[in-house]
């Protein structure tokens, strides 16, 4: 893409989740979008075949900027247990950052029935995942009898649930800090080899 194609790009991205975020995402018209971004209404079809695909757009970025976040900060992380801690964090943060477009990507996803597409979204994540916790494996930081492959899943999906139930459903019987102990504790004693 070119610079002034990502930046169209960009414009209507961020027009898709101004207006999703106002209007909803079924009450939302490509016309609106177009009109917030300032572009054409056949510029919006060279980037995104529907309506819908935004979202899918609005999640890969959403989570992108999660992934990338989590692998620079981790990059001299000599632990699995120091790498669980930031994935946490990070996860935690940017649910709380991004709590109003998640819910519009969760919705997005429903409407369309997409779930497999947010599966597809996530898998360099899962892989870079698995990698680490296949070297945690081999370092016997983490229990020899873990199917790295769904350990992985579950260990993401139980972060991002927990932040979820917290920044989504605005949970406050705990605060964040205590729900993190709380689970990185759980993690810790469900994976980890204790020494």
């Amino acid at each position: 893409m070119t610079k002034s194609d990502q930046e169209k790009y960009i414009r209507l991205l961020n027009a898709a989740k101004k207006k999703i975020a106002e209007k909803g995402l079924v009450k939302t018209t490509v016309s609106d979008i177009v009109k917030e971004a300032g572009v054409a209404q056949g510029t919006f079809y060279l980037y995104f075949p529907s309506k819908n695909a935004v979202v899918s757009a609005i999640a890969t970025e959403h989570l992108e900027n999660l992934f990338f976040t989590i692998k620079r900060k981790s990059a001299s992380s000599h632990s699995f247990l120091s790498l669980l801690h930031i994935i946490v964090e990070e996860t935690f943060s940017a649910t709380d950052y991004a709590s109003d477009v998640l819910v519009l990507c969760y919705s997005g996803f429903a409407i369309g029935n997409a779930f497999e597409e947010w599966e597809t979204i996530y898998e360099p994540y899962y892989e870079w995942f698995e990698q680490e916790l296949n070297i945690a494996k081999k370092r016997n930081e983490v229990r020899q009898d873990l199917n790295t492959r769904q350990t992985v899943r579950m260990i993401i999906n139980l972060i991002e649930n927990t932040a979820e139930r917290l920044y989504l459903s605005h949970e406050k019987d705990i605060s964040a800090e205590l729900m993190k102990i709380e689970l990185l504790s759980f993690l810790k004693h469900a994976i980890c080899t204790l020494k």
